[in-house]
């Protein structure tokens, strides 16, 4: 079955798109293959590990490290949704993907990319609670708390919410030739420059919509930390600020990191849309950050360095019964 798009007047109808990439040098295709592959592969075990230390260690059945979990689910899927066409890019000449293909990549990644906003603030206001009340801590974030508010992330908070919207509107403008989206993915922008319609609308709606969600998040983060501040101040012993402060740099780290970059690609309107600013940005949060997350949380979160250690030290020693097993008798 043949996926089309209505034309205008005598423009001819898309029924693929064509990705450009990061870049068309030919020496370039097979270093960058290299990066990225070893980037992707980093991000897969990076989070796959911390997905799985988390499951198997009950130290860490804590609000925090679900909620770390659930981060790395993200992060792992939203690098899917691209990295493999990405990396597939750099080896054939064949850069196509189809019409429902280019539409189903910017639904799941805007999908994830919005969720994983909503989570960093469920983050900050469970770090919120852990610090400025840490005896109605357990009372506060039950497990059953805790789902909801992931669930509200991708459902109530806006993931798939925004995403169906801007893609439904997407879906409603016609695309004409040519077809070439000077990028690595299907993102907003790209794809309003290709409609030989007016997307005015869209480009509004796409402020409007990044700007309220943007603005909203950051406002919640900011009033978040402004608290948590107030009651590290507050903690006569250094080395209690220091323990406070260090449960908080991690999810600090990452906020900047991810929401700074892409705050920065996805406010711009396609009128003053600036293609190599998008890219830097988009390789940055969307390549990079999901590789750096579980670094991050590994390097510089004590329990975790912890639970890796206890975990290494069981799998050798199950490693050297088994090797090695007491005769019997």
């Amino acid at each position: 079955m043949q996926y089309s798009n209505r034309a205008e007047g005598n423009h001819t109808a898309v029924t693929h798109f064509i990705l450009l990439g990061l870049t068309s040098e030919p020496k370039m295709q097979t270093p960058l293959f290299v990066i990225f592959f070893m980037i992707y592969l980093i991000t897969l075990m990076g989070n796959l590990g911390l997905m799985a230390l988390i499951k198997t260690s009950p130290w860490l059945h804590t609000p925090m490290y679900f909620f770390l979990c659930n981060l790395s689910v993200l992060d792992l899927c939203y690098s899917s949704v691209f990295a493999p066409k990405l990396l597939l890019a750099f080896l054939v000449e064949n850069k196509t993907i189809s019409y429902p293909a280019c539409f189903l990549q910017h639904f799941f990644f805007l999908m994830f990319v919005t969720t994983e906003v909503f989570l960093l603030a469920v983050m900050a206001y469970d770090r919120y609670v852990a610090i400025c009340n840490p005896l109605l801590y357990t009372v506060s974030m039950p497990h059953g708390v805790c789902v909801q508010l992931v669930a509200a992330s991708y459902m109530g908070g806006g993931g798939i919410l925004n995403s169906l919207i801007q893609t439904c509107c997407l879906l409603l403008l016609p695309f004409c030739s040519p077809n070439t989206i000077n990028h690595y993915f299907c993102v907003t922008n790209p794809l309003l420059k290709l409609s030989c319609s007016n997307s005015h609308l869209n480009e509004l709606l796409l402020v409007i919509l990044h700007g309220s969600i943007s603005m909203s998040v950051l406002v919640l983060i900011i009033t978040s930390y402004v608290y948590i501040l107030l009651s590290i101040l507050r903690i006569r012993s250094a080395e209690g600020r220091h323990k406070a402060f260090s449960t908080c740099a991690s999810h600090l780290l990452t906020f900047t990191l991810f929401y700074v970059p892409a705050g920065l690609s996805h406010m711009q309107s396609a009128s003053k849309y600036s293609l190599e600013k998008e890219k830097d940005t988009a390789v940055f949060y969307t390549l990079l950050v999901p590789m750096l997350n579980p670094l991050i949380y590994s390097l510089r979160n004590k329990d975790v360095k912890d639970a890796l250690r206890k975990a290494t030290a069981s799998n050798l020693i199950a490693s050297c019964s088994l090797t090695n097993p007491v005769p019997a008798g």
